[in-house]
């Protein structure tokens, strides 16, 4: 399994449900690596989303709520049953948030897709900085690009050690 993640420069990943940094071009590298794969999200993060379970991915919610149900998405209580559910579906997974999930699931991550903006804003959820944690290593970085609104950013790429 693999996780993917927006960040600013002080790893926020998101305010009040939503994400800090609207960047088209991290949202087209978002959907093209998780096509065709499993992705698991805690409740809040599928609310979060503009338009239901994403299409073309298997949707896996992780909640303690066991009467939580909705078409287009299974439903786990607990990290074991999560990839028990995207083993049966096959192809690849992603760890798609929110904070506490990438929490727990950081561990048994390969690697972490980051985008990372160069900007810090007012966020109330993060991301464990990767940069101070000997588990990781950053293995790849793109050069600077900037979002329709000028902030920079880049793609990053951490490894597990």
């Amino acid at each position: 399994m693999d996780a993917i993640v927006s960040v600013t420069r002080d790893w926020g990943i998101g305010r009040n449900g939503g994400l800090l940094v609207r960047n088209k071009a991290d949202m087209r590298r978002f959907k093209e690596l998780t096509m065709g794969g499993s992705v698991i999200m805690g409740r809040q993060t599928f609310e979060g989303l503009p338009g239901g379970p994403l299409p073309g991915r298997n949707n896996i919610v992780l909640t303690r709520n066991r009467d939580f149900s909705l078409a287009g998405i299974e439903v786990a209580s607990s990290i074991d049953e999560a990839l028990t559910l995207a083993d049966a579906y096959g192809g690849k997974t992603w760890l798609i948030g929110g904070a506490s999930l990438y929490r727990q699931f950081l561990d048994k991550c390969s690697k972490v897709y980051v985008t990372l903006h160069d900007i810090v804003l007012d966020a109330d959820a993060y991301f464990p900085n990767l940069d101070e944690d000997d588990a990781w290593s950053c293995v790849d970085i793109t050069e600077t690009d900037f979002t329709e609104h000028g902030v920079p950013f880049r793609f990053v790429l951490y490894e597990h050690l």
